[in-house]
C-alpha cells in the first residue's frame, strides 16, 4: 500500500507545535511537507527577508552542492546567493552534457558526495534522479526542478502572494497553460494552504491526473477545491492571481511548432487579464516567451509581480536551507 502524502497524515492528526523542524528531511516533492511545515517555511522566509543580519553566519562552514542537468538562471544563481549569504559555501557541477549516474551510479555519487558536503540540490529531467538520490544520501536532497515538480518556486511564489494579500485561505489562484511540473507544485502548494486553485489547460495538456487526485485530496481537508478545465476565460474569472509559464518546457522543444496554436488562446493578454478581480496580479516563473505566453503589456504591466517572486525564490530557498541543516526553524500560529 502506498504511503499517504505527508500533508494527509498531519490533517488526519492535527497536533502540531508552533516550532516546526525539518532538519535532515529531504524535499522531493510539495507533497512532502504538511500543512504546519509549509507554514513554517515560509513564516521563516519572510523574517529572513526582513531580518537578514540576523541569519549571517547560520550556515557558516556548510557546504552544498549544485547537479544542474538543465540550464539555469534563477534557480542556481539564488541557491549561491542564498547559502553564501548565509555563511556558507556553494558549488556548482555541470551536468548539461552528462547526465547523472551515466559516469557512474547515482548510488555511488550519494555515497561520495555525503563524505564532503551537507546538503545536495539537483535540477535534473526524470524526477526519478531525486528520489533515487536522496534514498541513497544520508545529507537532505533538494528538487531544484523536475520533470514532475519545481516545489521550490512553488513556494517562492507563494511568499509572494503572502506579502501582497496576507492569509491565503480561500484565496482565487488561477494557473493557465500547458499542466507541467510548475503547475504540478502549484496546485498542491495552494491546496495545502487552503486556497482555491483553478488550471485552464488545452485538452491533452492538463496536468497529470495523480497530481491533480493528490491536490484535491489535500484540500477536502484545507476546504479549498482544485479545478481542471479547458476554458481560458472561465479559469480566470475572478480570480486574484493568474500564473502562467511557458508552453514548451525544457525537453519538450520538439514539440514548440505543434504546441504555439494550440496555446494562443491561452495567452495572458490585457483582455484575459480584465476577467480576473480588479486587485489580480500577474505570475510568471520565468524564463518568459514575450508576447507567446504572455505579453508585454501584462509582463511589464503594474498587476505584474514577477520580479518579487525572482526575488523571492532566494529568500525561500535560504529558508528551506536553514531548515533542512537544522539551523533555523520556522512558527506557526498553531
Amino acid at each position: 500500500m502506498a504511503t499517504k502524502p505527508a500533508a494527509l497524515q498531519e490533517l488526519e492528526s492535527p497536533e502540531t507545535t508552533p516550532d516546526v523542524s525539518l532538519a535532515g528531511r529531504d524535499l522531493c516533492s510539495v507533497a512532502d511537507l504538511t500543512t504546519t511545515e509549509l507554514a513554517g517555511i515560509l513564516s521563516l522566509a519572510h523574517d529572513v527577508k526582513t531580518n537578514l543580519a540576523a541569519y549571517r553566519w547560520a550556515l557558516d562552514a556548510k557546504q552544498m552542492v549544485m547537479f544542474f542537468e538543465k540550464a539555469s538562471l534563477r534557480t542556481r544563481l539564488t541557491f549561491q546567493t542564498a547559502m553564501n549569504t548565509l555563511g556558507g559555501s556553494a558549488l556548482f557541477v555541470d551536468q548539461t552534457q552528462s547526465p547523472l549516474g551515466e559516469r557512474e551510479s547515482l548510488a555511488d555519487i550519494a555515497r561520495n558526495v555525503e563524505r564532503w558536503v551537507q546538503i545536495i540540490v539537483l535540477r535534473t529531467y526524470a524526477h526519478e534522479t531525486i528520489t533515487e538520490m536522496a534514498q541513497y544520501a544520508s545529507v537532505p536532497v533538494i528538487n531544484a526542478l523536475s520533470d514532475l515538480e519545481h516545489p521550490c518556486q512553488a513556494i517562492a511564489d507563494f511568499m509572494t502572494l503572502e506579502e501582497r494579500f496576507g492569509n491565503l485561505r480561500g484565496f482565487n489562484f488561477t494557473y493557465v497553460g500547458d499542466g507541467n511540473n510548475v503547475c504540478h507544485s502549484l496546485m498542491l502548494t495552494a491546496a495545502l494552504l487552503g486556497a482555491h486553485c483553478t488550471v485552464g489547460a488545452p485538452k491533452n495538456y492538463a496536468p497529470k491526473a495523480d497530481i491533480v487526485a493528490q491536490a484535491r485530496a489535500i484540500a477536502n481537508v484545507t476546504g479549498s477545491n482544485i479545478t481542471v478545465m479547458n476554458d481560458p476565460v472561465g479559469a480566470v474569472t475572478g480570480a486574484d492571481a493568474i500564473y502562467t509559464d511557458i508552453c514548451t518546457s525544457m525537453g519538450f522543444e520538439h514539440e514548440a511548432t505543434k504546441r504555439a496554436p494550440i496555446f494562443k488562446p491561452y495567452q495572458v493578454n490585457e483582455t484575459l487579464m480584465a476577467h480576473a478581480a480588479p486587485s489580480a496580479v500577474f505570475m510568471h516563473c520565468l524564463p518568459a516567451h514575450r508576447n507567446a505566453e504572455v505579453t508585454d503589456a501584462v509582463l511589464d504591466g503594474p498587476q505584474s509581480v514577477v520580479f518579487d517572486q525572482a526575488e523571492n525564490r532566494m529568500h525561500a530557498q535560504k529558508a528551506l536551507l536553514l531548515m533542512l541543516l537544522g539551523c533555523g526553524k520556522g512558527r506557526t500560529n498553531a
